[in-house]
């Protein structure tokens, strides 16, 4: 029997309880590969302070959507899936960044498997180094700590890959078939924001994002589309339009339905469940924007879960 391959799934992560939020936003502002505060021997002071002032407003948030964030159980599912269908010589685990299992843990959880061949697979369609590039950062300290000696491939993008693409037009096929005249419809790809410095300085992470929008809208000329980002934090200047924005801007226009399509999200987490669900909703609402609705995550979607097995044959092959 040939030697089991483990697929290591990267993903952000989130806080899995109320008492979970504070530590979880203090891994955050901690990561100088996203955020740097400061001199770096200041920044833990610092991401600690941020992380206690900012709690109380985040775990109202939490409260919203059940008291935690689902992504673990959501991964975690996502793993299973796709360990079903890749067959007996894979074995499938998850790494969070800034939340439980982390790197560590799942680095010791292989080595217990007696694996050595990993194949590290993003969760992170579109490529950047505060997403994937920290990850990975994390991943390879980690590493370095092993006593083991792991054989690693990394697969850290598939933003433009067909299957991706499919999986993402079906959740939007489903999603326009329950509007009585799709052509009223307009469809507003919602992404994760990045600071504008980050592409200014080389990040490609902007590039695949619109490279996502104009491939899946290939499925739907008969729709209108727009792009806007989500999520910003913080007084520097982020990409635009904000998500905010690109919906008072449509409410002005007159649109009265809105298709809500999350872009840079593989799963359900606090940015689809009341970011979008809750916040932009009521702030649609009160635009007079009565019939707003947002497509289904890809989670553990067996097309989603087809692409994933595809790309790590592929990297086998």
């Amino acid at each position: 029997m040939p030697d089991k391959t483990a697929v290591l799934l990267l993903q952000m992560g989130g806080a899995d309880s109320l008492a979970a939020i504070e530590p979880f936003l203090y891994s955050l502002f901690s990561d100088r590969d996203i955020i740097r505060i400061g001199p770096a021997f200041l920044q833990p002071t610092i991401a600690r302070f941020i992380a206690r002032r900012r709690s109380k407003k985040v775990m109202e948030y939490y409260r919203k959507i059940g008291g935690k964030s689902p992504i673990r159980e959501l991964t975690e599912q996502q793993a299973a899936a796709l360990e079903a269908v890749l067959g007996a010589d894979y074995r499938c685990f998850v790494a969070m960044r800034y939340s439980k299992p982390d790197s560590a843990e799942a680095l010791s959880a292989i080595s217990r498997e007696g694996i050595t061949k990993v194949i590290v697979l993003s969760l992170y369609p579109h490529y950047s180094r505060a997403t994937v590039g920290s990850s990975i950062n994390e991943l390879e300290r980690e590493l370095k700590k092993s006593a083991v000696h792991f054989s690693l491939s990394y697969i850290n993008q598939f933003y433009d890959r067909p299957s991706y693409i499919a999986a993402l037009a079906e959740k939007i096929e489903r999603g326009l078939a329950g509007f009585t005249e799709r052509s009223n419809v307009q469809l507003v790809f919602s992404a994760h924001g990045l600071p504008q410095s980050f592409i200014d300085s080389g990040d490609p992470y902007l590039e695949h994002i619109q490279a996502t929008v104009r491939l899946v809208m290939e499925h739907f000329s008969d729709v209108s589309h727009h792009l806007a980002f989500q999520s910003r934090a913080g007084p520097v200047k982020w990409l635009e339009p904000s998500t905010e924005a690109k919906i008072a801007e449509l409410a002005a226009a007159g649109y009265k339905q809105l298709l809500m399509v999350p872009l840079s999200f593989v799963s359900d987490h606090i940015e689809t469940l009341y970011e979008i669900d809750i916040q932009y909703k009521e702030e649609a609402a009160a635009l007079g924007i009565m019939d707003f609705r947002r497509t289904e995550a890809l989670n553990s979607s067996p097309a989603f879960i087809s692409c994933l097995a595809e790309l790590v044959r592929e990297c086998v092959g």
